[in-house]
């Protein structure tokens, strides 16, 4: 029996919250297409990329679904609100393309995904979290505002 979106994502946050990348991408489709505030990543290679980079910014990464909702097909996608904490101990990647060195700070992100699977694997899967939130807790600033 195929899984169900919901199913499926379910096994993908557990595999990130074990850190397990090898496993997470055994659930994504060769084509896939992951969306997150940083951009699209496309294929296994750069969505493996994506979540790599993530868990070696937060290696203590966990993500805490606190409301699961299924779409207008459940047997085909999945919604999840989700918090997502760890703590910055490696290089973030920022838009624009700089780095971000370890802060030591801790965060807690709220976000919100929908993934759509075919063949009990993820073809799409869009994150989206607030950036503000991650950069502020960070200790990031945005630039003054010119008049």
């Amino acid at each position: 029996m195929i899984a169900t979106a919901r199913e499926v994502k379910d096994r993908v946050i557990a595999a990130l919250n074990d850190h397990d990348t090898e496993v997470v991408m055994q659930y994504f489709a060769r084509d896939a297409v992951y969306v997150g505030p940083v951009g699209p990543a496309e294929g296994r290679e750069q969505i493996a990329w994506y979540f790599e980079h993530l868990l070696q910014a937060f290696p203590d990464l966990q993500i805490t679904p606190w409301c699961k909702v299924p779409a207008c097909d459940p047997a085909v996608s999945a919604v999840s609100e989700y918090v997502m904490t760890g703590t910055h101990l490696g290089p973030l990647l920022l838009p624009g393309g700089s780095m971000l060195e370890a802060t030591g700070q801790r965060i807690a992100v709220r976000g919100a995904g929908l993934c759509t699977i075919e063949n009990g694997l993820i073809v799409s899967d869009r994150d989206y979290y607030d950036q503000l939130e991650l950069f502020s807790q960070l200790g990031l600033c945005l630039p003054e505002a010119v008049a």
